[in-house]
């Protein structure tokens, strides 16, 4: 490799941000991970209408099984989304609803559906497209 190619390939280099948050760590896989399972977003856009009784919760997402919302909703805990406040009752009374955090995040997913629904005809004409001119492929 030249002088001027190794100039040029370090320029290159160190412009190019490693991911992207760039050299550090923004938590973007964490955030990723929790948005990418099946039930999280739904149990936030419930969430986003208001306190819930797991009950309810349960009757509002469609397919969701109790130990999937248990889970879910325990993990939407331990990150800060969700707070869960339990009643001394019997049977026991228990109660969810968005933090501060998890409305924000809620905020953030009600953009991302807009987007989606602006650009639904656009990502599909595209996918159509893609399909004609290659058959043999993504399938």
């Amino acid at each position: 490799m030249s002088v001027t190619n190794a100039a040029v390939s370090s320029q290159v280099t160190a412009e190019v941000p490693t991911g992207p948050c760039g050299d550090d760590d923004c938590g973007i896989r964490d955030v990723l991970d929790r948005l990418g399972d099946r039930w999280t977003v739904l149990v936030i856009v419930e969430l986003s209408k208001g306190v819930r009784r797991f009950t309810a919760l349960e009757r509002a997402i469609p397919g969701i099984s109790q130990r999937m919302l248990t889970v879910t909703t325990k993990r939407l805990c331990r990150d800060g989304l969700v707070e869960r406040i339990a009643y001394p009752t019997i049977p026991p009374q228990v109660d969810y609803q968005l933090t501060p955090t998890g409305r924000s995040l809620a905020d953030t997913v009600f953009g991302l559906a807009d987007w989606s629904r602006d650009h639904k005809t656009a990502i599909a004409t595209a996918r159509d497209q893609w399909d004609a001119d290659h058959p043999d492929e993504l399938r």
